[in-house]
């Protein structure tokens, strides 16, 4: 079976020459960001990844988390690695340094987690949610809250978790029925939650829950909604773990994928209410959830990146290996592998130009969501924040279905031997799933594209990314540079019409729309990946000729850009026909005649 390497040629590409780290490195609190620096932390992430959590990958996938008496176990190994995983300080790597973070930007971070998605997902699940429960309280939690939790956080001792969704409200969390009683200084929780990620275990001291509820005099629907901090042990005044709170893990789901990683369903209040604390004003809580949002979403995507890649290395290590057949024209002579097969090297080219299509996006998106929190000038935050709005439906959604149709190939490319648990290729399928549905299903983040994004604005944001992707057109001349900038523009061409499209229909029949919401944000995304791999190519064209120049790397980087160019960007005008005349279809039947 293959190991993961971490594909760090790559990712220093992405970051030094088409996500921006000159404007990064100038922010207010990253003037010590420098290539140097981040090659140091993602060359030391790659050994941590390699070494120690790869190897649990599949440990984790064959035993599973394991419930008894409300006490999650981890798979074998998990515990001893999140202790290293902590000592080494990962855990806060972006967070708060007031706080005992390293406080690195998003366009460190990420890639970051990109590796450790790669080389064991469900594990990386559990950081990556504290993480998200940093990022909340930093924004809106009391200055006591914050002495009280973020250090432990940071450092990894106690880990966080999201109780948002209940069992009759799936993603309508306006359906929530979670109660919070006063009850002097803090509140009383009761109710349940489901679909917990990380919920209970024993890796760290103590779980940090964030949890929605509605107060005794809470109006109805999303309005009413309020955010507590709910911890597993009570916390003393010296920082020690005091009582167990009223918060038991009642049980696990049976899952397709990520076994080592408990989904669990989390009792609040059976024995008269788990003690929580308000967390910034009453029935501001789902706005307080949102604020996570991005950075969550994000995130998602990543895996979609990460899980892709490490699909596409078994993949492309089995195709190396396996030997079936010979040359086409061969009569004679010596079986060969099968990547000298064309339809395997055509498998292997759209995983690989898409992969790095994806984690270009991907990139871009973490370091305007850098810029759109740190730029000082008011004007470049706001364009940053319509920017990164923009684009992280488009990088969660549209990473992770092409995830999974990414991980499926890798099954493809195994043939037979690719169905058989064996191998390992099925893992990544399963695993990779999930991606698609995590904080908000695809149809929900191309309703919130195509309305809040695109609709509400009238299109001002997408149509100023389009114009961008013009000027990359502009500068692509001459030879294989041509070619793809033709192959952009009239992919740009269909997008720029569907978007017009969506800009007008949206006023008169919202429906229409959100019956082509999907196909308007696969064609976003696919241009959006064509637009950074003619990025890519340039840039490849113009170094490959500098003295020392890795030539190797930089004419793959050219073929992988005209393999995407002439074999996905061909999307782009299918995808637009659906948008500008598929609505109809999509709305024909009545409920009955389904």
């Amino acid at each position: 079976m293959s190991s993961y390497v971490a594909p760090l040629k790559d990712m220093l590409f992405v970051i030094n020459e088409l996500a921006g780290l000159d404007e990064v490195s100038k922010l207010p609190g990253c003037e010590e960001v420098n290539a140097e620096l981040i090659e140091a932390v993602l060359g030391e992430a790659a050994k941590f990844a390699q070494e120690v959590l790869e190897p649990l990958n599949r440990v984790g996938d064959k035993e599973g988390a394991k419930l008894a008496n409300h006490v999650v176990t981890s798979p074998s190994g998990f515990k001893a690695a999140y202790q290293q995983f902590r000592d080494a300080g990962w855990n806060g790597l972006g967070g708060l340094t007031q706080y005992g973070g390293q406080g690195l930007p998003h366009l460190v971070s990420n890639p970051v987690q990109e590796m450790w998605n790669s080389s064991n997902m469900a594990f990386c699940l559990c950081p990556m949610l504290t993480s998200g429960v940093m990022e909340a309280l930093a924004h809106h939690a009391s200055a006591e809250q914050l002495q009280r939790y973020m250090p432990k956080l940071n450092s990894g001792e106690w880990s966080g978790t999201m109780n948002l969704t209940e069992p009759q409200a799936g993603s309508d969390l306006a359906a929530i029925r979670a109660r919070a009683v006063p009850a002097g200084d803090h509140y009383k929780i009761s109710g349940t939650k489901i679909f917990i990620t990380w919920g209970e275990h024993d890796m760290a001291d103590n779980i940090v829950h964030l949890v929605l509820a509605r107060l005794p005099d809470a109006p109805e629907g999303v309005k009413g909604i309020s955010l507590f901090v709910v911890p597993k042990f009570l916390p003393n005044a010296d920082g020690s773990l005091g009582t167990r709170n009223d918060v038991k893990c009642v049980s696990i789901e049976h899952k397709l994928g990520i076994h080592a990683s408990p989904t669990c369903v989390m009792q609040y209040g059976d024995a008269g209410g788990a003690v929580g604390y308000l967390v910034g004003e009453a029935h501001r809580g789902l706005e307080y959830m949102f604020t996570m949002m991005n950075h969550a979403r994000l995130a998602v995507g990543l895996e979609g990146v990460a899980v892709a890649e490490r699909a596409y290395q078994h993949a492309l290590d089995y195709a190396r290996t396996r030997v079936q057949g010979r040359e086409v024209g061969q009569r004679g002579g010596d079986r060969v592998t099968i990547i000298h097969h064309p339809d395997v090297r055509r498998m292997l080219m759209q995983m690989k130009s898409q992969i790095e299509a994806m984690r270009a996006l991907a990139y871009l998106a973490a370091a305007t969501l850098d810029k759109a929190k740190h730029h000082p000038d008011a004007t470049e935050k706001r364009r940053n924040q319509a920017l990164i709005d923009l684009l992280i439906p488009v990088v969660k959604a549209w990473c992770t279905e092409q995830c999974v149709e990414i991980a499926s190939t890798g099954v493809q490319i195994h043939g037979g031997m690719g169905f058989v648990e064996e191998t390992g290729a099925a893992q990544y399928l399963r695993d990779a799933r999930i991606t698609t549905i995590y904080e908000g299903t695809t149809g929900i983040q191309a309703n919130d594209l195509a309305g809040r994004k695109v609709g509400y604005e009238k299109g001002a944001t997408a149509l100023a990314v389009i114009a961008e992707m013009r000027k990359t057109v502009s500068a692509l001349t001459g030879g294989e540079l041509s070619a793809i900038g033709n192959s952009l523009c009239g992919a740009i061409d269909a997008l720029e019409e569907a978007t017009h499209w969506i800009v007008d229909t949206f006023q008169k029949n919202p429906n229409a729309v959100f019956a082509v919401a999907v196909p308007y944000l696969k064609l976003f995304g696919t241009v959006g990946g064509g637009w950074m791999m003619a990025r890519a190519a340039a840039v490849a064209q113009k170094k490959r000729g500098e003295p020392g120049a890795d030539t190797v790397f930089f004419d793959t980087k050219l073929a992988t850009a005209r393999f995407y160019c002439e074999h996905i960007l061909p999307l782009a005008a299918a995808c637009k026909q659906t948008v500008v005349s598929g609505a109809g279809s999509v709305l024909a039947l009545e409920e009955s005649q389904f």
